[in-house]
């Protein structure tokens, strides 16, 4: 197959997945935010707040935006997406669910979740699974990012065993992306229930989230592989301070949202 064919082949893949997903989400996005907002009772605190932020940072320009969040529990990414636009909006304004990457053998295991997990905009893969897998789906979610779609994934890889962001876990994949997609926006999302003390499969339920959100452009001189994991590292760090201030201001109150991007990204 030549590359022209395959990317072709990929531009329809993707094409049908969003629009079967886009014709379906009505039915059970709402649905999915009512069960986390009535069965499970979750709150996302300053959530109307934390939502205009977002929508301020797509709004500032129109460069590519890859969201990255740190990871305790399986459906972090489902909180995620919630938290930063409600369900309603999700299921008729379809491009703002972002595409995301849950773990095969969590999440595709029966035919019933893989299609629930393809009208949810995910690509699901293995961790530690194949190279030629990975690398297949770290493709797929640069190609969306580059047409201006949204897409989620976890830079540390997988949920954190000490419950804390951990700066050396920092997965080369995303920097990857980063690094195929021009002008790249990182917003880094950092989502802890409030009585969350380490990870789990599922917070709480009545679990109030704190949420900070932070635009940064990382960059890198390197090449390569190198590259990758320099702008990953970044991207973790950034998780990490906002970490630390989630900590130091415990009860206290949110620091003023940022609706740009901070170039200048430290090492």
């Amino acid at each position: 197959m030549s590359a022209a064919e395959a990317s072709r082949g990929l531009r329809f893949r993707h094409a049908l997945q969003r629009e079967v997903g886009r014709l379906a989400a009505p039915f059970w996005l709402i649905l999915a935010g009512g069960y986390l907002r009535f069965v499970r009772r979750y709150r996302v605190v300053g959530v109307r707040e934390s939502r205009k932020q977002f929508r301020d940072i797509r709004a500032s320009s129109d460069a590519p935006i890859l969201i990255c969040a740190n990871h305790l529990t399986l459906i972090d990414s489902m909180i995620v997406a919630w938290a930063l636009a409600s369900s309603w909006r999700s299921a008729f304004s379809w491009s703002l669910l972002p595409w995301n990457t849950p773990e095969r053998k969590n999440f595709a295991l029966t035919r019933a979740q893989r299609v629930a997990i393809y009208l949810a905009k995910c690509i699901p893969i293995t961790r530690g699974g194949a190279r030629e897998e990975v690398g297949d789906a770290l493709k797929r979610l640069a190609y969306l990012t580059t047409r201006g779609e949204l897409a989620l994934i976890f830079p540390e890889g997988g949920r954190s065993r000490t419950g804390r962001v951990e700066l050396d876990t920092a997965a080369w994949g995303v920097g990857r992306i980063v690094s195929s997609v021009p002008n790249c926006r990182v917003v880094c999302v950092y989502l802890r229930g409030l009585g969350q003390q380490a990870y789990s499969d599922l917070p709480a339920k009545g679990e109030r989230f704190h949420l900070e959100i932070s635009c940064i452009e990382p960059k890198s001189d390197a090449r390569g592989v190198r590259r990758s994991r320099d702008l990953s590292r970044q991207i973790v760090a950034q998780l990490a301070r906002m970490e630390e201030r989630y900590f130091e201001a415990r009860g206290g109150e949110h620091a003023a949202p940022e609706t740009g991007c901070d170039g200048n990204v430290e090492n």
